[in-house]
């Protein structure tokens, strides 16, 4: 679809306003005024939007925020639910249905929003508990069981439950861990360009070294992309998931158009109403912590986003902006190999931080690669 910014008008811009006004961001239309101009209070109830849904907040109605206020118009009941293979169903009525399955006991997975093989299993689990037609699809009959039975697990959200538990039994040790590497933009698709610098390239540079390092470990570390490709956040996400990877990491730079902006941000799964990775969240934090002690880069927090990338993948996921390519300070940084290998090294130590679970651990900053090895080797033997 076309971009819609401030200016535009049409049919398009209309669908919008429609949606702006049915989540109270805009109010009701005044008689005879136009419905089909994307004006500023048009801009500034999509920015609304935006960081309500955890998206860039532009402005500007790209592919992501159109997807974003067709997905929120549904609620659970509005229509029937199943696994479409070439079109997966996706909306806030899916996430209230993975959320409710979960609280009964019936392991979705991480609720994302989108209805796939996973929540079909569930769901059929459910029905067949509840002597319900097994069908696999949420028609009125499952919605009122749904909707009659109380809560059945407490104690914690069941699914953050899940992830916390995986990484407890998965142990210290790095070995046989699968990590996937996604650099950044790729191919034709360069990202942030700055006086010949492309993030593409920067990123992809930056995920070699982390994958030497990891494979040294005895991870198996896979990159999403090539060198010259650009699949896009779904494919990425979907490979991740058909590979069982234990973790995805995704390298970015940004960029801003004041020249001042710098630092160093990390992103994890997590949504307005409180659901998040709990794993994903405690890894961004090891990474931030981790990158912001050794780079002595300007600290933009962890913060949490509904982006595909970490939307779509049944792993914990966290994306990295390492710092601006736009401010003169990070982008020297960036170009420098030495800093690239400090931030590769970073990442790997925070990835063992977090199979620690806090214990025999070191001060930030202060963990090295070669200790990391001397460990895996200790622990080998």
């Amino acid at each position: 679809m076309q971009l819609l910014r401030t200016g535009d008008s049409g049919p398009a811009v209309a669908e919008v306003r429609s949606a702006l006004r049915e989540f109270g961001l805009l109010p009701p239309l005044a008689a005879g005024a136009p419905d089909d101009h994307y004006d500023g209070f048009v801009e500034g109830a999509v920015r609304a939007f935006q960081q309500r849904r955890g998206l860039i907040t532009d402005g500007i109605v790209g592919p992501a925020t159109y997807r974003a206020l067709r997905e929120a118009r549904w609620t659970l009941g509005d229509r029937m639910l199943g696994l479409m293979i070439s079109a997966p169903m996706a909306g806030d009525d899916v996430f209230a249905l993975q959320e409710r399955l979960l609280e009964l006991g019936f392991d979705t997975g991480r609720p994302g929003g989108v209805f796939d093989a996973q929540t079909e299993k569930a769901l059929r689990a459910f029905q067949r508990e509840y002597g319900l037609n097994q069908d696999g699809i949420c028609g009125p009959a499952t919605l009122r069981a749904l909707r009659q039975l109380g809560r059945k697990v407490t104690g914690g959200r069941p699914g953050l439950l899940r992830e916390q538990e995986r990484v407890r039994k998965a142990g210290p040790r790095l070995r046989g861990k699968r990590i996937v590497i996604d650099p950044g933009h790729g191919g034709p698709d360069r990202g942030v360009m700055v006086a010949d610098v492309a993030e593409a390239d920067l990123m992809w540079d930056l995920a070699r070294r982390l994958e030497g390092r990891m494979a040294a470990t005895g991870m198996e570390a896979l990159l999403c992309r090539g060198e010259h490709s650009c699949p896009p956040e779904a494919e990425r996400a979907a490979f991740a998931n058909a590979a069982g990877a234990d973790l995805l990491l995704s390298l970015h730079t940004d960029a801003n158009h004041s020249m001042h902006a710098q630092g160093l941000a990390t992103f994890h799964f997590g949504t307005q109403n409180g659901s998040t990775s709990t794993v994903g969240e405690a890894l961004a934090g090891l990474i931030h912590r981790e990158l912001v002690a050794r780079t002595s880069m300007l600290d933009c927090g962890i913060q949490p986003r509904t982006w595909e990338m970490l939307r779509l993948t049944r792993m914990p996921a966290v994306r990295i902006e390492v710092g601006y390519l736009t401010n003169l300070g990070d982008r020297r940084k960036l170009l420098d190999p030495v800093f690239r290998d400090v931030v590769a090294e970073g990442i790997l130590v925070a990835v063992k931080r977090l199979y620690l679970l806090g214990q025999d651990d070191q001060p930030t900053g202060t963990f090295t690669f070669q200790d990391v090895l001397a460990r895996e080797l200790a622990r080998a033997e």
